[in-house]
């Protein structure tokens, strides 16, 4: 039985969207990582992948910027990662932790 998740918190409809492409930005480079298992070819696809999705990252924020949401509410946004399992996501980008061998 799967475990019911918090709501996400309300957002309005450009910092779902930040959220949104911020966690795309973050899966491909998690997949880009050199620190982790996988092949070239598939980082290759990946950081093709990210020009777009980086762009859309921006956009987010460039509209958030010229509705007046000048603000990030770090403590909201922060629970709508949590929620949508960006603690893991996001540790694909970092080293993983040294092994002893």
């Amino acid at each position: 039985m799967v475990p019911d998740l918090p709501p996400l918190p309300a957002l309005t409809r450009a910092e779902g969207e930040l959220i949104d492409r911020y966690l795309d930005v973050v899966d491909l480079l998690g997949r880009i990582n050199p620190a982790h298992d996988g092949d070239t070819y598939r980082g290759l696809r990946a950081a093709q992948a990210l020009v777009a999705r980086a762009a859309e990252l921006r956009d987010a924020l460039t509209l958030m910027h010229q509705r007046g949401e000048s603000e990030l509410h770090a403590p909201t946004l922060a629970r709508a990662l949590r929620v949508l399992d960006g603690e893991r996501r996001t540790a694909r980008v970092t080293l993983p932790p040294l092994s002893d061998g």
